[in-house]
Order: structure tokens, then sequence, then C-alpha cells
């Protein structure tokens, strides 16, 4: 089949009009409605942001649901207050069998919260599957007519030549074809990065109301008068040893000089008598 009358074969699967709907619906209903094209790698990938009342408890509904259909999680990173132990953010990452893909995004988007934002990408690696398929097959052909010289080869220097040009063509054959699992696996699971965030805004973000008049003014000496307090006592607590081993140090001086004084002038002889 040419590419036109494959072009003309898909071309009655696009919807011919969309309804209008607000926000910019229309165009996330037709990147939904559209099935794979038929014969072409698709890596389909997503960013789905919720507000969950309990994002732990989302998060393991969101991991349940990419189990249920084929999936998996490939990471997960949270980050929580210590004083406020339900404030937090979760992100997660799910692998989801391409079948299932659209099925469970949408289930994600309505089963684990208040939806905030949702962006989908469809990224055609068709020509680049193809060039590495190519790349493997030549790869192989080449190996194996080096085999085949190989066993022909009659002279010692010709054999470890054609052997170190076979060990080359078996390293680029390795790299090919990691690069290909690594495609086709791109192509069976679409990629689903989920961030779950807390009702309530995380410490430090409400806005901070300032009053005015005596009241407000009062409120505010008295609490810079606390914090001086507190910043002049955490400094007497931090040399309150240093001072005690100053002491010490200065007291035991004082007491080895008078004791030093004391046994010099026992020490002193006795000077001449006068005449009588």
């Amino acid at each position: 089949m040419s590419a036109a009358s494959g072009r003309a074969a898909a071309a009655p699967q696009a919807p011919a009009a969309a309804p209008a709907l607000p926000g910019g619906a229309v165009k996330q209903a037709q990147l939904t409605a559209l099935p794979p094209p038929a014969g072409q790698a698709i890596v389909y990938t997503a960013s789905l942001t919720v507000r969950a009342g309990d994002v732990r408890a989302a998060a393991a509904r969101a991991a349940q649901l990419a189990s249920s259909a084929g999936g998996y999680v490939s990471s997960e990173t949270a980050r929580f207050s210590h004083r406020h132990p339900a404030d937090g953010t979760i992100s997660i990452q799910l692998k989801i069998p391409v079948a299932s893909y659209q099925a469970t995004l949408a289930a994600l988007s309505a089963r684990l919260g208040t939806r905030i934002s949702l962006s989908q990408r469809a990224q055609d690696v068709t020509l680049a599957v193809a060039d590495v398929t190519s790349r493997v097959a030549s790869a192989q052909a080449a190996i194996a007519q080096l085999r085949r010289l190989l066993a022909r080869a009659g002279s010692v220097s010709s054999l470890l030549m054609v052997q170190d040009q076979i060990n080359s063509q078996e390293a680029d054959l390795e790299a090919l074809q990691s690069q290909q699992r690594a495609l086709a696996h791109e192509t069976t699971y679409g990629t689903v990065s989920v961030l779950l965030v807390s009702r309530q805004p995380p410490p430090g973000t409400r806005p901070v109301k300032i009053a005015g008049g005596f009241t407000a003014g009062l409120a505010a000496g008295w609490r810079a008068l606390r914090q001086v307090a507190s910043w002049l006592l955490t400094g007497v607590g931090a040399l309150l040893p240093f001072l005690v081993f100053v002491i010490a140090a200065v007291y035991a001086g004082l007491r080895g000089w008078r004791w030093l004084a004391r046994h010099r002038s026992g020490q002193r002889p006795a000077g001449p008598r006068p005449a009588d």
C-alpha cells in the first residue's frame, strides 16, 4: 500500500468537526479521541497534576490503576513537612501499556482527586525505529559474512584480522540492539507523570496580613522584645560553659601564684645580725 493510499484510508477516522468547548477542551477532546495510527511507532507521554486530600492514598490508588492495566510504577518521590505531616507532594511516574493508555489516563484524571492540569504528547518515532532495525539487520549480515571469511582464512594474520572485525561488529550490534529494545519499550508503554499535591498549601505560602494601629505596633514590639530576649538567653547559654572554664582556670592560677610566693619567702636566706 502506498503512502497516499494509507493517508486516504486513515483520513475518515479523524472527526470532521468538534463542538466548541470552553477552556480549550476541543483540542484535548480531539487528542484523546484519535486512535493510534496503524503501522506507526508512537511514544505517548502525559503530565498530570492532581490535588488530593490524602496524597499517600492517592499515590497508592494511582499505582493500583497502573497495575490493573498491566503497567507498573517506574519511580516515586515524596516530600512532606515535619510540622504538618498531612501537607506534602508525591511525584510518581507510571508506565501504562499503549492499549489501555487512554482509559487509564482518564481514570487517573477522575479518581485521584481534583485535576489541576493535564498535558499530553504523542511523538512519532517510526523513522528512528526503522533506522535502528535496518542497522541491526545490516550488522547481523556483516557478522555472518565475516564468519564465512573466518572459516576460509588461511594464515594466522588473516584469522586475527577477521576476528578483530567480528568483535567490532558484535560490539556495534549489541549497542544497536540495546537501542532497539529501549525504543520497543517506549512504544509499548506510555509514560504518565503524576504530581499529587495536598489540599492545603505548604507552610509559608499564605500571605500575611499586616494590620495597623496601636495594637498592631504593640504586638510587633512585644514580638521583637521576645525575639531579642531569646537571642540574649541563647548567647548566655552558649557562653556559660566557657565562662565556667575561664573562672576555674583563673582561680587555679591565683592559688598557684600565692603558693609559689609563700614558698619563695620561706626559702629566702636570713641576713647578717647587727653587731652588739
